[in-house]
C-alpha cells in the first residue's frame, strides 16, 4: 500500500467474543472510529468477501483464531479445525483486504520462538522480523509459525505478536489472571504484551 489511510471505520475479526478484539473494539470507540464486529467466519471467504464489501472499512483488525479450550493442547487432537481457522482463516483476510487495498492489523502469536544457539538464554539477543520461527513443540504454535512467511507476502498486513496478554481487567484471559492459579511458575525471561499500550 502506498500511502496511510486514516482510520475512520474499523471492521474487527473476533470481536464479538474474542477478548482481545473487543479490547481493540473498546479503545478505537474511545478514539472515536467507527466499529463494526465482523459476523462472518474467517475461513469462509465468500462470506468474508460480502462483509468486506457491504461494511467497506478502512482498517480491518484480525484477532480471531483457534487457541483451544481449555487451553491450546485442544488443537493437538482437533488439527483440522485449527488448520481452518488459524491458516486458511487468517490467509482469507490477508489477501481479500489486500485485493481492496484495505490495511489488515493481524494479531498473532509471540510462541513463535524459543532460545537456542543464536539466541542463548540471558545474553539478550532477541529475534527480529527476518528470523525464522523456531517453536514448533505444538500444533497451534506450528500453524501459527506457518503464517509469518506468507504474510509478509502481503504488503498490506502488519502483524501483531501477542505473547503473555495482560490488562487491566480481571479477565480469565489476562495472563496475571492466569498466573496466580499456577502451581508453579518457571524463572524464564520472556516478554508480554500490555493490550493498552498496542
Amino acid at each position: 500500500m502506498s500511502s496511510a489511510t486514516p482510520l475512520t471505520k474499523a471492521l474487527i475479526y473476533g470481536g464479538k467474543t474474542g477478548w482481545i478484539g473487543g479490547k481493540m473494539a473498546e479503545l478505537l470507540k474511545e478514539s472515536n472510529v467507527e466499529v463494526v464486529l465482523a459476523e462472518a467466519r474467517i475461513e469462509n471467504r465468500a462470506d468474508v468477501a460480502k462483509e468486506l464489501d457491504d461494511v467497506k472499512p478502512s482498517h480491518v483488525f484480525m484477532a480471531a483464531g483457534i487457541t483451544g479450550r481449555p487451553n491450546i493442547d485442544w488443537c493437538e487432537d482437533h488439527k483440522p479445525d485449527t488448520i481452518r481457522t488459524n491458516v486458511i482463516g487468517t490467509l482469507n483476510l490477508a489477501d481479500l483486504t489486500n485485493e481492496r487495498g484495505i490495511h489488515c492489523t493481524i494479531y498473532a502469536t509471540g510462541c513463535i520462538f524459543k532460545y537456542d544457539e543464536a539466541h542463548p538464554l540471558g545474553s539478550g539477543i532477541g529475534f527480529t522480523e527476518e528470523d525464522t520461527p523456531n517453536f514448533d513443540e505444538s500444533f497451534y504454535s506450528q500453524t501459527k509459525g506457518y503464517m509469518e512467511p506468507m504474510l509478509k507476502c502481503y504488503p498490506n498486513c502488519m502483524t501483531l505478536r501477542v505473547r503473555m496478554p495482560i490488562s487491566d481487567d480481571l479477565s480469565h484471559r489476562n495472563f496475571i489472571t492466569k498466573i496466580v492459579k499456577y502451581e508453579r511458575v518457571v524463572n524464564i525471561p520472556n516478554s508480554m504484551t500490555v493490550l493498552y499500550e498496542m
